[in-house]
């Protein structure tokens, strides 16, 4: 969900973190952390996906991106084929390919609590305008930008996209986005939170002012966590990579987490290691110690 904006550097060799529990799952990002800033995933770390999965380690890829957007890894998912989306809104199946998904898991934003965010962030940071991501459609005020590269298939207010008798009433509301002109990003994020209140998840993946909204609990973490428990897995067997806020509670939750060498200084703060940048394989990097660990 984002391209890299103004973020920390850095040049030296990741801080990696003493062995302690197996790995069984590795949760990654993907802008700004698995993916180059070409939006391509480099041999390397193509490689080490596929020698984790070889050795019995699962892969989930944990973003922002809606399951359209998915087609940039819809290779590289291996045998289970699941990806988390949305900032944790749904877990979806890409084995059909691109278009062709399934919603395995949907974590919808309740459409009051959506009106609810949008009125009292309206009346917070006069100015702001939204969009809203449902399952399969997007839809967006006229005032939106275009920051998507991609057509609405309703431009109309917010109020009316979310209205319980809206033609667009039948299909879950994943998350909205809200975007402000001239706000600081940061400071955009901090306003939001406290406006809204236990009413949504605020969150942010983008360098510019502009903010991920989800439903009640909703997050990258607490959608992993429901994954790991489906399957056995405990929070010290999972190794996270993150670069951006909406990365932090997953790195928090994580056993080991590693932020990127690029990453937001939220997230370096709360990560308990640091890799090398996106651009450098920085994933790729800690998967090949990791897999060293377990010979």
């Amino acid at each position: 969900m984002r391209d890299n904006g103004r973020v920390t550097s850095a040049t030296r060799e990741p801080q990696t973190q003493a062995a302690a529990t197996p790995v069984r799952l590795i949760a990654t990002d993907l802008d700004g952390t698995l993916l180059r800033d070409d939006k391509s995933v480099s041999p390397r770390t193509v490689a080490a996906l596929a020698a984790a999965e070889e050795a019995g380690v699962e892969v989930f890829f944990v973003t922002g991106r809606p399951a359209r957007w998915m087609d940039v890894v819809s290779d590289h998912v291996h045998g289970h084929g699941l990806a988390i989306c949305g900032n944790g809104a749904a877990v979806v199946d890409l084995h059909g390919g691109p278009g062709a998904h399934r919603f395995v898991k949907v974590r919808e934003l309740p459409r009051k609590n959506a009106l609810d965010a949008v009125r009292l962030l309206r009346d917070a940071a006069p100015g702001t305008v939204y969009a809203v991501e449902q399952t399969f459609g997007f839809n967006q005020e006229p005032a939106y930008p275009k920051l998507h590269m991609e057509v609405p298939d309703t431009l109309a207010p917010a109020e009316d996209l979310l209205a319980p008798d809206s033609h667009t009433a039948g299909e879950p509301v994943l998350k909205i986005l809200a975007h402000h002109p001239d706000l600081d990003p940061d400071a955009f994020l901090t306003l939001a939170r406290i406006a809204i209140g236990d009413r949504a998840n605020v969150t942010r993946s983008s360098p510019s002012a502009l903010l991920e909204i989800s439903g009640p609990g909703v997050s990258k973490a607490s959608t992993l966590a429901l994954c790991c428990a489906e399957r056995g897995i405990s929070h010290e067997e999972v190794v996270a990579f993150g670069d951006m806020p909406n990365d932090v509670e997953m790195l928090t939750w994580a056993g080991r987490s590693y932020a990127m060498g690029n990453a937001h200084p939220d997230v370096l703060a709360a990560a308990s290691g640091r890799t090398v940048a996106n651009n450098d394989d920085g994933v790729a990097v800690v998967i090949e110690r990791l897999l060293d660990e377990r010979r």
